[in-house]
């Protein structure tokens, strides 16, 4: 053998792999994929059991209130504990309704500033703009319902006025803004709330929206579609399913606000349409009477915690319903 021939037989072949070859179905490698699905299953069903044992902790708290008032706990508005008479549906109303404001305002809002953010603005305003809506989410919720009851209520009292004294007699409107005007009410509970929730829902889309491919977006203007219609037609639908999962976050947290709501609602158990007038939530209930309550009345608190806890499930699941359904038309259109 010639030493050409040798070294030729010695030299390195180029498309032999570099390193160490692992062979996909390697043991090592189905073991690591084994405790990760293991570790991601404990993770599922940890959340599901926190979950069910605040639930029964809490119904077997209350279930001597539910033994007493039996379904009129959520079917009376009688809320007189000197007369152990325990009705929630004004409580469950006032919740309903001022979580509900709460979207109405904020949620365009938070949407407006997530695609002004990502689609619009120039990187020197993008960044001041997203700091200042992140800083609004570090602010207690205590400091919301005092600027809300000393600032907002007082001054936004003769807005209400007016528009009472405008449209209060109009056979549609009249419901909603019509009746008498509390600066500490439902309309005002909902803009105090429709505040707090914009941090979440904003950056929340942000952050989905920034997950569209760019390629969608130079599709649509190849196709001479403007900005507002390649906004439509390739990232909204996109980001869909990230926008409603942001918004039951913001719902959640709307449900759930108990210092600032009960500062600025007017502690009223009232069921009624207009939006100027002043009501109660389940959660600011509970934070006004607690400290005064024992035995039944306790247990009927407790209770409202258990209500409240059902009702955003029940919100929750009718939302995913809803958005799987629009989903399933999309795909067979």
């Amino acid at each position: 053998m010639t030493p050409a021939s040798s070294l030729a037989e010695r030299a390195p072949d180029p498309d032999a792999p570099v390193g160490p070859s692992i062979p996909l179905g390697s043991t090592g490698g189905r073991r690591g994929d084994s405790i990760f699905k293991g570790l991601a299953l404990l993770s599922g069903l940890l959340v599901l059991v926190i979950l069910a044992g605040i639930a029964i902790a809490t119904t077997r708290q209350a279930w001597p209130a539910f033994s007493a008032e039996g379904l009129s706990f959520i079917t009376s508005s009688d809320w007189n504990p000197s007369e152990n008479k325990f009705g929630a549906l004004a409580f469950i109303y006032g919740t309903l309704l001022s979580s509900a404001i709460a979207l109405v305002i904020g949620v365009p809002i938070s949407l407006g500033i997530a695609l002004y953010t990502n689609e619009m603005a120039h990187r020197r305003v993008k960044a001041p703009v997203t700091y200042v809506i992140d800083l609004l989410a570090a602010i207690p919720s205590v400091v919301y319902g005092l600027w809300g009851v000393l600032v907002l209520a007082p001054n936004i009292l003769p807005v209400y006025d007016k528009i009472n004294g405008a449209v209060g007699d109009w056979p549609v409107l009249g419901w909603l803004f019509g009746g008498k005007t509390s600066g500490r009410s439902f309309m005002t509970a909902g803009l105090i709330l429709a505040i707090m929730i914009i941090p979440i829902v904003t950056s929340l889309s942000r952050e989905v929206i920034a997950t569209v491919p760019m390629a969608q977006r130079e599709a649509a203007y190849g196709m001479g579609a403007t900005r507002w219609e390649m906004i439509r037609s390739s990232v909204l639908p996109w980001s869909r399913g990230g926008i409603v999962g942001a918004v039951m976050l913001g719902l959640g947290r709307a449900m759930g606000e108990t210092i600032a709501v009960a500062l600025v609602i007017g502690s009223q158990a009232e069921i009624t349409s207009h939006l100027f007038s002043p009501g109660d939530s389940m959660a600011a209930v509970v934070a006004n009477q607690w400290g005064e309550s024992s035995g039944t009345f306790s247990a009927a608190l407790i209770g409202l915690g258990v209500v409240l806890f059902a009702v955003t499930i029940i919100v929750n699941v009718l939302a995913r319903r809803i958005v799987r359904r629009y989903d399933n038309r999309l795909k067979a259109a």
